[in-house]
């Protein structure tokens, strides 16, 4: 399988990881990478940046090393109500953006208070992608959520850091799951790094290995091609990024 994108990492605005957009882009070249999303905490996690931040992507190069920069955010879910830690105003900036449950933030609930969250956040229209789902912190009731997405077209992540058992430890069951039973319902996937150093950029084998285990057909994956994972934000009502009009 061949993954083109990286389509979750960070640089040093997140506060707790160690690299900056210059070295990650670097290090997604040396990775043979076509596309890397920048995806940087959002405001609530402590050591977060300003939303302003997210505004101000906009100045970012499209290209940095060869390498197409996607600008996104690793949004938090708040609450139940399923809102996430960006004025709306922030969207128009963003190419990508990921809503994941972490736990200064969100702190786990029951099972039924999860599935609500997610099944809003993927209401609201406000984000492309759940991030990092198989935390057992955050059990969900999965087949209800996956169909959501699918019917509001948003994707499901798997996150290859929750796979090394070094975090959300436990993940690498419910993972295989819910990759199992999003096959079934037809979901869209990607594949992140979650990457924090710049040498963790494109480190996707478990991610990989998972999929294959399951039998997802590369259609199935949207980072396993440029015009494939494009298309989706066009699908998503993104407007076209002219930059990119070759890899559509």
């Amino acid at each position: 399988m061949d993954i083109v994108i990286d389509s979750h990492t960070h640089t040093i605005a997140s506060g707790h990881a160690y690299s900056t957009i210059i070295e990650n882009a670097q290090a997604a070249k040396s990775k043979k990478l076509k596309l890397l999303c920048t995806t940087d905490h959002a405001p609530e996690m402590p050591g977060a940046p300003h939303y302003w931040h997210f505004n101000n992507q906009r100045i970012l190069p499209r290209f940095l090393h060869d390498v197409g920069i996607l600008r996104g955010v690793e949004a938090n879910v708040l609450n139940v109500k399923g809102e996430i830690d960006l004025p709306p105003s922030t969207d128009q900036h963003l190419d990508w953006a990921i809503a994941s449950f972490h736990e200064p933030v969100f702190k786990p609930a029951t099972e039924a208070e999860h599935t609500a969250a997610l099944i809003n956040v993927i209401k609201s229209g406000r984000v492309d992608v759940l991030g990092h789902l198989g935390n057992p912190n955050y059990p969900f009731d999965i087949e209800q959520v996956l169909a959501c997405a699918k019917e509001h077209n948003v994707a499901v992540e798997v996150n290859n850091t929750s796979l090394t058992g070094k975090s959300r430890k436990g993940s690498d069951v419910r993972c295989s799951k819910i990759v199992e039973i999003g096959k079934e319902i037809g979901v869209y996937f990607t594949t992140g790094s979650d990457a924090h150093f710049s040498e963790e950029i494109a480190r996707l084998d478990l991610a990989i290995a998972l999929l294959e285990k399951h039998g997802i057909s590369e259609e199935q994956i949207l980072t396993t091609s440029t015009s494939r994972f494009l298309n989706f934000l066009l699908l998503r009502g993104k407007p076209e990024i002219t930059e990119f009009a070759a890899l559509y």
